[in-house]
């Protein structure tokens, strides 16, 4: 939503209204992990940041863009680091096969 251009302020809290009514509707799965437990941080921080306010206009949706943007890299790098050292271990492991 972000990255969309045409996503407006009242169309962005309608959408992320409607994703945490969802996410809050399912049974909690405590997860250890730092990545859920960062995404979970995340989405409550942003749920208060732009829906629990009184007023969030299309300025303050495009002065947060760029930076949640770059959240979200980091979440994202957070999640696929951990399958990275999976699959480098596995490659390491066969490799030590041929030796």
């Amino acid at each position: 939503m972000y990255r969309d251009e045409n996503v407006f302020a009242d169309n962005f809290v309608l959408k992320l209204q409607e994703l945490k009514k969802n996410l809050d509707a399912r049974v909690e799965i405590k997860l250890d992990s730092e990545y859920h437990q960062q995404l979970r941080e995340y989405i409550q921080r942003i749920y208060k940041q732009t829906c629990l306010v009184d007023i969030f206009t299309d300025k303050e949706l495009g002065d947060i863009r760029e930076i949640e943007m770059s959240n979200l890299n980091r979440l994202q790098k957070l999640k696929n680091g951990v399958s990275y050292k999976k699959d480098k271990h596995k490659a390491k492991s066969q490799n030590e096969d041929w030796g």
